[in-house]
């Protein structure tokens, strides 16, 4: 009798270790499914905030989340409610079979599920049915192998990704941003509730379809959390007086046109240089702005920080839809004429090529510059009057004698080493480029500000995190801050606060462009109005259009300009009576060196000649003209304030080179020489 026992107990045992092994094998042969779960690109502020996310190949929202991205009550809730032993069973619940099938045999129907969440997971990855006993078992098995591949938290961020919640809606964080409009980080009792109900019966569930039933749910939910002890009455009561939501709410669609350009690079997630709270201000800045102007108008915006290069906030255009302002097409990277806003660098350019100052007087008067015969926007002509008033009041005569006198390859150099991409109408560059003759885009004029605003440097914008770039010079630190202090002294727009933002408007020929970009001591803002074909707006001037939005952009991005940073050492500030002779009146460098009556003459050394040069350097004579004379040698002063009419020049070195001496009068005269 003992000795049956012991062998029943053996075949018993081995037949459970047969049992066991086969078990085993089938599940470890088990063919898993793609465990790599698509899910939405997302560009990302400065901060991680989201601005814009893409749907995944098959058109449904699926965004990344990790559960400690997850509120934690949700999670809790989640577990109770779906699989209260989910931490200790490997896939499938014994226990919750058992009831499952005690329930159905007593009842006569299913009353109590058996699907663990690892199974839930199996069936969704598979998108395999419920129904079938077949499909059960398969979701069983699955569930098996999966927990022998996988760590819990990795089967519970399946889950959060894969969670049905409605229509092309799929996981936790899709779904809070579709019917909260928030990031899942924390949720309301209420909010935690409906969103562990929905994916049960996602169709019959969706809150903008079936309000009704998916209250009905949410109240289940909550019922259950009061008897698991995760809430208290009192909270549910106070869960269940919130409304559901009755409609998806869009999700972020914000900095549109340059979330396009940024997805172009590889990768899912990109994190921008923007700051979502400002970029979302900026877009409803500039639906207000163009809401009167008619429906064909279009505003851009750009925004950065001059001192490191980074992008702010860019608003490609009033709304990102195809309609008569034609808003798919981002405008902060259409070529368009800049109207007077090159100004500005070519008087800085002047200034540091010696031709002006800004208490420097020019002429505001008819001139023709070898057939081109440019005109002020308002026909009129102010006569004689300083180099800062020439630039504030935007005279085109005097702008257009600095950009003779420099020559318009100085100019289109310049806009190089800033980096500035142009377009020029025809081959060569003539005078005209200096009034808005090229084209440029608004991106560019802002990182053209942000160098004059920089110092002179020239700081590449960029709207994604980088190293900074070797920066070019543009203008010395002097010449920059005399810029940007003729700018601050610019009177705002009607009812803009006074607070010397420097800024310079600009109207592109035929009212086509109307341009705002200002810059304070730490961030420069470029506002480009206009209509994107390119037709005339009647009456559209920069300074009535563009300059408005221009403050209040500056009014939301901060409550207070940085001060602009004190001048430079090398900075010349003095009165229009204490410049040198030739810096107190303009004149272009072909006139400098015309003879007139009583003109001064170089007599000695005479031009062509080859002179020895002696130990005590070189005699020179100057006849004609009014004293004190300067003499300068290949354009530096090696001699001023001289009242002599001869005198010894020494460190001049041998070899060949040009005298100029200048009388009191501005007069000029040269010599040149080969010296041994």
């Amino acid at each position: 009798m003992q000795a049956r026992w012991f062998i029943g107990l053996a075949a018993g045992l081995a037949l459970a270790a047969t049992t066991r092994d086969a078990l085993n094998q089938w599940i470890d042969a088990t063919v898993l499914p793609d465990l790599t779960v698509q899910t939405s690109v997302e560009v990302l502020d400065r901060n991680g905030d989201l601005l814009r996310a893409y749907t995944v190949a098959d058109g449904r929202w699926r965004l990344a989340v990790d559960p400690a991205q997850v509120d934690p009550f949700f999670l809790q809730l989640l577990l109770a409610y779906e699989d209260k032993r989910f931490r200790d069973h490997n896939g499938v619940d014994p226990r919750a079979l058992l009831r499952a099938a005690w329930s159905g045999l007593t009842t006569g129907r299913v009353t109590s599920g058996a699907s663990t969440l690892t199974m839930q997971v199996a069936r969704l990855l598979e998108d395999s049915g419920t129904g079938q006993l077949t499909g059960k078992l398969r979701q069983m098995r699955l569930a098996l192998a999966l927990e022998r591949h996988l760590t819990k938290d990795d089967i519970l961020r399946l889950y959060l990704h894969l969670a049905p919640y409605g229509g092309n809606v799929e996981g936790i964080r899709a779904a809070a941003l579709a019917y909260f409009a928030k990031e899942p980080r924390r949720l309301t009792p209420a909010e935690a509730a409906l969103l562990v109900a929905i994916p049960q019966s996602p169709e019959s569930r969706r809150p903008d379809r079936a309000a009704s039933t998916a209250t009905t749910a949410r109240a289940r939910v909550l019922n259950r959390a009061i008897r698991d002890h995760l809430i208290d009455a009192d909270q549910s009561r106070a869960a269940l007086t919130e409304p559901v939501p009755t409609a998806r709410r869009p999700f972020p669609t914000l900095a549109p046109h340059l979330a396009d350009r940024v997805v172009a690079e590889p990768g899912t997630r990109h994190q921008t240089t923007l700051d979502r709270s400002l970029q979302r201000s900026l877009e409803r800045l500039a639906v207000d702005t163009v809401a009167t102007m008619g429906d064909r108008m279009q505003v851009a915006i750009v925004v950065a920080d001059h001192t490191t290069g980074e992008i702010l906030a860019s608003v490609g255009s009033a709304a990102y839809r195809a309609d008569q302002r034609q808003g798919f097409v981002d405008m902060t990277q259409a070529l368009r004429s800049p109207g007077s806003t090159l100004k500005p660098l070519i008087y800085g350019l002047a200034f540091d090529e010696g031709l002006a100052h800004p208490e420097t007087l020019i002429d505001d008067s008819p001139t023709d510059f070898n057939g081109y015969r440019p005109q002020n926007f308002d026909r009129q002509f102010r006569g004689t009057i300083r180099v800062r008033e020439a630039l504030q009041l935007s005279l085109n005569l005097p702008v257009v004698a600095l950009t003779e006198a420099l020559g318009p390859a100085k100019l289109l150099q310049s806009l190089d080493r800033a980096q500035v991409k142009f377009a020029l109408p025809t081959g060569q560059p003539g005078l005209a480029v200096a009034l808005g003759g090229i084209g440029v885009t608004l991106h560019d004029m802002v990182q053209l500000y942000a160098a004059i605003a920089n110092g002179g440097q020239a700081q590449p914008l960029h709207h994604l995190p980088t190293d900074p770039q070797d920066a070019q010079r543009v203008l010395t630190p002097a010449a920059a801050w005399s810029v940007a202090d003729i700018l601050a002294g610019l009177a705002p727009p009607p009812g803009a606060p006074e607070n010397r933002l420097a800024y310079k408007t600009g109207t592109s020929y035929g009212h086509r462009d109307a341009w705002a970009i200002g810059f304070d001591g730490q961030h420069v803002v470029g506002i480009w109005l206009g209509r994107p074909d390119g037709t005339p707006v009647p009456g559209a001037f920069g300074a009535d259009l563009a300059a408005p939005g221009l403050f209040q952009t500056f009014a939301r991005l901060k409550p207070t300009l940085t001060p602009q940073p004190p001048a430079p050492p090398a900075t010349l500030l003095v009165a229009n009576a204490q410049l040198p002779q030739p810096l107190r009146h303009f004149r272009s460098r072909s006139a400098a060196f015309e003879a007139a009556a009583n003109a001064p003459a170089v007599t000695f050394p005479p031009d062509g000649s080859e002179v020895e040069l002696l130990p005590e350097g070189l005699m020179v004579r100057v006849e004609g003209g009014t004293a004190p004379f300067t003499w300068l040698a290949n354009g530096l002063p090696v001699s001023t304030a001289q009242t002599a009419r001869e005198l010894m020049l020494d460190a001049l070195g041998r070899g060949f080179i040009t005298l100029s001496v200048i009388d009191a009068t501005g007069r000029s005269a040269r010599s040149s020489v080969r010296l041994r």
